[in-house]
């Protein structure tokens, strides 16, 4: 029968309701008394066996240059103590390096010999960003420092900004670097012996003294980009890299100490001045040279690796009583031998280029192994992927950032990945000479052509700006809406498209305000704690300040109706174009952003001597990067631009609630503007050049594997 509300269930005995609560109370008491008699267990991150230990994301100075240490000689001792951090960062993120690499950053995956490896776990399935670690000064530390792994950058609760520490290691990195300076030929042939496990070629004391009277600063690690670009070679026949050479379609001819070319394409005669300055000290060789702006080589990692593993047989140093100085001559540039037989370089036009761009990924990377993104007009944003070269949100190591192996989300927000100019590419290597690269490219580099011509429009010419407190403005972009071919339906994936969006007030605010989503970029993660986005006052604020836009929307030349003046129908809803300024007056502005375009940018070596502040963003390697320290001579950005407003915070401030570091910004403007004058002239674009060719020439030697110098050992 049921039950009426009036007569509710019986309820438990009497005994029964006072045992249970009794139970809980004696259970509660027992855990926390042995709570309190536990041993404390360290709070530190519990990693798998295969895993090193978590450790500071900053300790290691050589996070922050640009590019960090090569490893050793097999047959040496480390010359620096070993990347441990850099070791995890390759076990978690795996891709991000390339087999044939000389830098630290970039050796993972070769079997080399064990001085030359870049250790790595065995987790290959994993796809997971690597950890960010908060990080503790070494003057802040005390017993009860730890690391404490986290998902998402997390701006430090004590006040000191993530940059703070960043530019703090920049300079001790700085200072480290500096110390390595050779002053005399047998320093500087000793520093080459420790750091290349091979004799100095033929020629190093001309080049010493060369050097010398330019008043270079010779710091061996200056030159780490020449063995990161010839070191597959050595796995190469000569007769097939001197043949292949001879046998390109751009080349400049060495003989007798006379530089010459048939070409007359103006990259070529640039490059041919400059090889003229020191055609006196070259011994003959034949240099292929890559017109197009877009490199041509990515060669896959496996057949890398073969190369490499060829290459590390022969370093070594022969005995000093076998060693040849002299290089081979070469026959005339119109007669060569038929054999051995140039080989099809099968030139192909892959599209997207991201399939051609990550054949030269490990094949465990995540650019390998992530799906290929097949539309571009609503991009996706992975942050995550740049936890492994940022600290706090920030870039810390700013080689690992121009590397996209662990980025597989930079192929649907690089135009380069999406569709460049002009594809034209192989993956057969010879020795083919360019301006610049990506990170699995395989092409020799130079200094790049309008480096050397000192162009105005690159350079700005003899104006480098006013001094920082007589600057007109706070930030100032211009540029034409290159980066590849942009179209209707992909230019939303494009990386000049999307900074000139992300300053751009209007949709910022539209954006901010949930009215209108943003079409091709992101508002700041809230972990960066950007005040004028908590205030939903981002794009009034970015207006007060940037003064960004197109000179030129770049229409696909083939969508119909075209615009008129620079115009593009499906870009015209959302850009301005704005009058084009000279990098003279632009360098009357504090901030320079710079913005890769359809391969590198051209204006840096123009911003860094200025009196400017570049911020720099780029997925590009050039001749330079050796020698420059990112937050000491420059402000690094991630390619995806979710620190920019953080950064432009951290340097304006914002109103009186959070402080600006005006003085920080004018000291690292400051500081890249006198190294750039030290480092970064003409004259030492002819030292590195030297330097590089005497190596080329070795390489290309029948007797390479005993030619060298050897007059400080006799």
């Amino acid at each position: 029968m049921m039950r009426s509300p009036a007569f509710p269930p019986r309820r438990p005995s009497h005994l029964i309701r006072y045992i249970f609560p009794a139970l809980i109370i004696l259970c509660f008491i027992y855990y926390l008394s042995s709570d309190l008699n536990r041993t404390p267990v360290p709070k530190t991150p519990v990693a798998p066996a295969h895993v090193e230990p978590i450790l500071d994301p900053l300790d290691d100075e050589s996070l922050i240059r640009h590019p960090p240490t090569p490893p050793p000689p097999s047959s040496e001792q480390p010359i620096v103590e070993p990347d441990l951090r850099e070791e995890k960062l390759q076990e978690t993120a795996k891709g991000s390096e390339k087999p044939f690499d000389g830098l630290a950053d970039t050796n993972g995956g070769l079997e080399l010999a064990e001085s030359d490896k870049v250790k790595s776990g065995d987790n290959k399935g994993d796809t997971q960003p690597a950890q960010v670690v908060e990080v503790i000064d070494e003057d802040e530390k005390d017993d009860s420092t730890r690391a404490t792994p986290t998902k998402k950058p997390t701006p430090i609760a004590t006040g000191d900004h993530p940059i703070d520490k960043l530019i703090r290691k920049a300079e001790k990195e700085f200072e480290s670097l500096l110390a390595k300076e050779s002053t005399t030929l047998a320093e500087a042939a000793e520093a080459y012996r420790n750091r290349r496990g091979r004799h100095p070629p033929p020629g190093f004391d001309t080049w010493f003294y060369f050097a010398q009277e330019n008043d270079a600063i010779i710091v061996e690690d200056f030159f780490d980009r020449i063995y990161h670009d010839l070191n597959p070679f050595w796995g190469l026949d000569p007769k097939v890299i001197r043949k292949e050479a001879w046998d390109f379609e751009m080349t400049i001819n060495i003989r007798n100490q006379n530089a010459s070319a048939q070409s007359d394409w103006f990259w070529t005669q640039i490059w041919l001045k400059m090889f003229k300055t020191i055609e006196h000290l070259l011994p003959d060789m034949d240099i292929a040279l890559n017109a197009m702006d877009e490199p041509r080589l990515v060669v896959p990692w496996e057949e890398l690796n073969t190369y490499m593993k060829k290459a590390e047989r022969t370093r070594k140093m022969a005995p000093v009583s076998e060693v040849v100085s002299k290089f081979q001559k070469l026959p005339d540039p119109e007669k060569s031998d038929k054999y051995p037989p140039t080989r099809d370089k099968h030139w192909e036009g892959t599209k997207p280029f991201w399939l051609i761009a990550r054949r030269g990924c490990p094949p465990d990377s995540l650019a390998r192994r992530t799906r290929i993104v097949d539309t571009y007009n609503e991009p996706v944003f992975s942050p995550e992927y740049a936890l492994p070269h940022q600290y706090e949100g920030y870039v810390s190591n700013f080689s690992l950032s121009t590397e996209f192996c662990h980025q597989p989300d930079l192929q649907g927000l690089e135009g380069i990945f999406i569709h460049p100019l002009s594809t034209s590419s192989s993956r057969v290597l010879f020795p083919l000479f360019g301006g610049s690269k990506l990170a699995t490219n395989n092409e020799i580099l130079l200094p790049a052509p309008m480096y050397w011509n000192e162009e105005e429009r690159f350079t700005g010419g003899d104006d480098h700006g006013p001094a920082w407190e007589d600057k007109y403005g706070p930030l100032i972009w211009r540029g034409v809406a290159t980066g590849g071919r942009n179209q209707e339906s992909t230019w939303q994936g494009f990386q000049r498209h999307r900074f000139v969006a992300m300053n751009n007030g209007t949709q910022i605010a539209m954006a901010e305000l949930e009215i209108e989503r943003p079409l091709n970029f992101e508002l700041p993660a809230e972990s960066y704690g950007v005040t004028a986005s908590k205030e939903k006052r981002l794009g009034e604020w970015v207006f007060e300040w940037a003064d960004v836009g197109f000179t030129d929307l770049m229409c696909d030349p083939d969508y119909t109706p075209q615009g008129e003046d620079g115009t593009c129908p499906y870009t015209d809803p959302h850009f301005e174009l704005l009058l084009g300024q000279p990098l003279s007056e632009q360098f009357t502005y504090k901030y320079l952003p710079d913005i890769d375009g359809n391969s590198f940018s051209g204006r840096y070596l123009g911003f860094l001597r200025s009196t400017g502040l570049p911020i720099k963003s780029t997925l590009w390697h050039e001749w330079h990067d050796s020698r420059l320290v990112a937050w000491k001579h420059f402000a690094p950005m991630d390619n995806r631009f979710g620190d920019y407003y953080g950064i432009m915070e951290y340097f304006l401030g914002y109103g009186d609630i959070t402080p600006g570091h005006d003085e920080e910004a004018k000291k690292i403007a400051m500081d890249g503007k006198e190294w750039a004058e030290k480092v970064l002239r003409k004259e030492d674009m002819q030292i590195y050049v030297l330097r590089l060719l005497l190596e080329y020439a070795r390489l290309c030697d029948d007797n390479r594997e005993k030619l060298g110098w050897v007059g400080d050992l006799r």
